[in-house]
């Protein structure tokens, strides 16, 4: 059996955030890019009987970090979030649109991305995947994926903003294959899950990777 999974579509663009549980039931849990609604956020997990006992940022975009300081301040959750991409959470407002205002915050444990992690039961395993942003990381544990922005149902990572390159996050995404079997369920950071199977053989962003 692998993590019990919770996904919540935050804020203004409907990002994903997942709550992740070693099974259902289990008194810890580890949120992944808590992006706005960090009151709703703990009325779940106080339903769920849970505590937050860490906080994941898969990368540095605004719309994935709204909540990350009510949340952490509310929980005491360590931040967890690569260290080449901190920047945009303590200078958030700096990289928010026109109009947008939100709490910055200093994450608490700077990532690299080839770290395993153990938290709330689970072990999760953090990898570099570039492309759609500088320092992108994923993580990976027990048959899921938490891919953030490189990688949806039908689609990628779009690469127009500052720090993309398609050919970076073709590779990351190549990497991910090579490294996780096909059945492993993709939870992407926008979209419904998917499988990296099901996206290898049909996804027509990756033809590439099928030749």
């Amino acid at each position: 059996m692998g993590a019990a999974v919770d996904r919540y579509e935050l804020g203004p663009i409907g990002t994903n955030c997942y709550v992740v549980r070693s099974e259902r039931g289990a008194s810890e849990a580890v949120v992944v890019d808590p992006g706005d609604e960090a009151a709703r956020l703990r009325l779940e997990l106080a339903r769920m009987g849970a505590t937050c006992t860490a906080i994941l940022i898969t990368h540095g975009h605004w719309d994935h970090l709204g909540g990350v300081a009510d949340l952490a301040e509310g929980t005491g959750a360590p931040v967890h979030m690569a260290e080449d991409e901190r920047a945009l959470l303590e200078d958030i407002n700096s990289f928010v649109p026109q109009g947008v205002r939100l709490r910055p915050y200093t994450p608490d444990v700077l990532l690299q991305g080839d770290e395993t992690l153990e938290l709330a039961g689970i072990t999760f395993e953090t990898l570099r995947v570039p492309g759609h942003s500088p320092a992108h990381v994923a993580y990976y544990t027990e048959g899921c994926l938490f891919s953030g922005d490189v990688l949806f149902a039908g689609s990628v990572g779009r690469t127009d903003l500052p720090g993309g390159d398609w050919e970076t996050l073709v590779a990351s995404i190549r990497r991910l294959a090579d490294r996780y079997p096909p059945e492993t369920i993709v939870y992407s950071g926008h979209g419904a899950e998917t499988t990296l199977g099901s996206e290898l053989a049909r996804n027509p962003f990756l033809a590439e990777l099928r030749a």
